[in-house]
């Protein structure tokens, strides 16, 4: 099904401030030239400008031109579990290289992650995520082994475990989420491309099922200058994290 109109001239609009064509500073074409460019009305390039306006992307409001204030692109909850959708939403080209995919008995920091017994039966995985075939972030992660068992039927090559482990009837309901800095280890350095050492930022997320329980940890590296987390809070406290790219 064809997407509405504003929302194709806000997709153009924001690819071309995500690629540079439309920086910092900048003024958008005028209504009338959008007008004309779209072969539109004024009201599907308004809605379209009003919903750049509502991402914090441009300023300006009635008689004022807009102008490009920001070129971080801001994802919502779902994108945070999974890349590749983060990556399609921002116009960019996701990949994967499988490291390792292995059954194992849980060490103290994987149970402890987990909330599993030491020696408890986990998966684990070590994936290279790719942005336009290039070295973005090392993602680690660990599963339940009721849910991971599931993933040595999937090509983890292939795209999105979450999409995956949803098609399976996964419900992962909720999620916590710490960001910080690390240095690169040797893993990260080698497979990251970068020296020892090398500052990356760090998202490690619990993910729960509705009833509560832990079923998977990750530990997701990115290279410096990639993305960068927001927060927003609501006046009703809810807190949505957003990941945005920086370049």
């Amino acid at each position: 099904m064809a997407q509405a109109l504003h929302v194709q001239i806000a997709r153009d609009l924001r690819d071309r401030i995500r690629r540079g064509e439309l920086g910092l500073g900048t003024a958008l074409p005028s209504e009338s030239q959008l007008c004309a460019q779209w072969k539109s009305s004024r009201g599907p390039v308004r809605q379209a400008l009003t919903t750049l306006r509502a991402e914090g992307l441009i300023t300006g409001g009635p008689g004022k031109p807009p102008v490009v204030c920001s070129t971080a692109v801001g994802q919502p909850f779902d994108t945070l579990l999974s890349y590749s959708a983060w990556a399609h939403s921002i116009g960019r080209t996701p990949g994967q290289h499988t490291l390792e995919l292995s059954l194992r008995r849980a060490d103290e920091h994987t149970a402890a992650s987990l909330h599993v017994e030491v020696g408890s039966p986990v998966v684990q995985l070590l994936r290279l995520r790719l942005l336009d075939g290039s070295p973005a972030m090392l993602e680690r992660a660990a599963f339940v082994e009721r849910i991971g068992r599931t993933l040595f039927d999937f090509d983890c090559d292939s795209g999105s475990i979450w999409a995956f482990l949803q098609s399976r009837g996964v419900q992962l309901a909720t999620a916590s989420h710490t960001i910080d800095a690390v240095g690169a280890d040797p893993v990260d350095a080698t497979n990251l491309q970068v020296p020892e050492g090398t500052p990356l930022l760090r998202q490690r997320r619990t993910t729960r099922a509705a009833d509560g329980e832990v079923i998977e940890f990750h530990d997701d590296r990115y290279l410096p200058g990639l993305v960068t987390f927001t927060l927003e809070n609501t006046l009703e406290t809810r807190t949505t994290l957003a990941r945005n790219a920086t370049r």
